[in-house]
């Protein structure tokens, strides 16, 4: 008999309150969810439904108002604010929208810098470095500037730096929201090769023709998960209620 792996995260009945001159805003509204080793997770839903909120608090870029957030097996809640860089720094692996690539680093400079905090010897920055680039198919432009290269080479680039780490989990927020369809598709595509090379991902997006990508959609509404789809039905049956 075999049993399920450990989830790499799981939440339990999540929230989060923004407070604003008297104003409450509910962003997470007891929020469950799992996400196990090596599997692709879509978070969906319409805009202001609590979609990057939720990435922020998985990326330990911010803190519950209430509930429980374990990753993997620990709870974040007991985690201090030096423990919490460092994971960030270690496990985690960001992709952001807007690519955040610094101006006057070149390529190869970009996707080292997070590694030069961990104390890691030149030459393995070189080969992870290397090794990144060449995953990504950027290795011949590693000497060129963010402003030199197009959209979808410059989150080539971002996705590069994040694997770099050989982070636990990747997490990305809308990679596609500033590229065109051909591209937005390129870096789809290489985001699948990474989960089949045995990535974890998590992605938001509001694009279902990205969600697709995915093994399983969560869909998200007023800050709950409300429906779930998974694998190949994604997009294409009416989903499953959530409780």
């Amino acid at each position: 008999m075999t049993t399920s792996p450990q989830p790499l995260i799981r939440l339990e009945d999540v929230k989060k309150v923004f407070y604003t001159d008297e104003v409450e805003t509910h962003a997470l509204a007891g929020t469950h969810l799992s996400i196990a080793p090596g599997e692709y997770v879509s978070i969906t839903g319409p805009s202001g439904c609590g979609k990057s909120t939720l990435l922020s608090i998985l990326g330990l870029l911010d803190t519950p108002t209430d509930g429980n957030y374990w990753l993997n097996n620990r709870p974040v809640a007991e985690l201090s604010p030096s423990e919490r860089a460092r994971i960030r720094n270690r496990e985690v692996g960001f992709i952001f929208q807007s690519f955040n690539l610094i101006g006057d680093l070149n390529v190869y400079e970009n996707v080292e810098l997070p590694l030069t905090y961990r104390g890691l010897s030149s030459a393995e920055r070189k080969e992870r470095v290397t090794d990144a680039l060449e995953r990504v198919g950027m290795a011949h432009r590693a000497k060129h500037l963010p402003s030199q290269l197009s959209g979808g080479q410059q989150q080539r680039v971002a996705v590069a730096r994040a694997v770099a780490g050989q982070p636990l989990i990747l997490l990305a927020d809308e990679p596609t929201g500033n590229l065109d369809s051909k591209n937005g598709e390129a870096v789809m595509d290489l985001l699948r090769e990474l989960h089949q090379g045995g990535a974890t991902i998590c992605m938001v997006t509001h694009d279902p023709r990205y969600a697709r990508y995915a093994d399983r959609a969560i869909h998200l509404f007023d800050g709950r998960v409300v429906k779930e789809e998974i694998g190949s039905i994604i997009g294409t049956e009416e989903p499953a209620e959530v409780a």
